[in-house]
């Protein structure tokens, strides 16, 4: 891995994480509740410190920390693990439409990345910007916030459950104090 996308235990960044092929899995309430459980559990067990975070129909952004290990480590093994899970359940649910294509997309991705064995979910790298200043953090918040209001789905961002910024949401995620 180069060292541009290294991260450092105990700094704040923001990551996207996406599906290979940009492809919509998110539109399933079922798949983002794993994704979520998932992040939770991270939150609970391996030291994810979660500020913000949005997970939209191909990809999710976050803006966390880690004091236990860096970021990108954390990341990857939360990638390694939902990617095999989410995997299982689109091949198990009974009323995915789109259950032999997606399978087909994920394994064409996954063909001659060593790093798979069959199948490859998540684009590799997840490209981690360290937010050095308060202006950078609220900058990277709003976007992250915005992103469902600039796709149509919601009028407001509080009005989008897969988010920080909805207070009625799964994850809970840590005041940002900055001015």
């Amino acid at each position: 891995m180069s060292d541009k996308y290294k991260t450092e235990s105990g700094k704040l960044y923001y990551a996207t994480v996406t599906v290979a092929g940009w492809i919509d899995v998110f539109t399933r309430k079922e798949y983002v509740y794993e994704l979520m459980k998932n992040i939770k559990y991270c939150q609970e067990n391996k030291g994810l410190e979660l500020y913000a975070y949005v997970i939209m129909n191909n990809h999710f952004h976050i803006i966390a920390t880690s004091h236990q290990q860096p970021l990108n480590i954390l990341l990857g093994n939360l990638k390694s693990f939902t990617s095999k899970k989410l995997i299982t359940m689109i091949d198990e649910h009974p009323q995915e439409s789109r259950k032999e294509w997606m399978l087909r997309m994920f394994k064409y991705y996954g063909t001659g990345n060593s790093q798979n064995e069959e199948y490859q979910f998540w684009q590799n790298g997840n490209h981690p910007i360290e937010l050095w200043s308060d202006k950078a953090i609220k900058q990277k918040m709003n976007y992250l916030h915005n992103n469902p209001v600039k796709q149509g789905i919601v009028a407001r961002p509080e009005d989008y459950l897969y988010s920080s910024a909805n207070a009625l949401s799964i994850l809970k995620v840590l005041p940002f104090s900055g001015e």
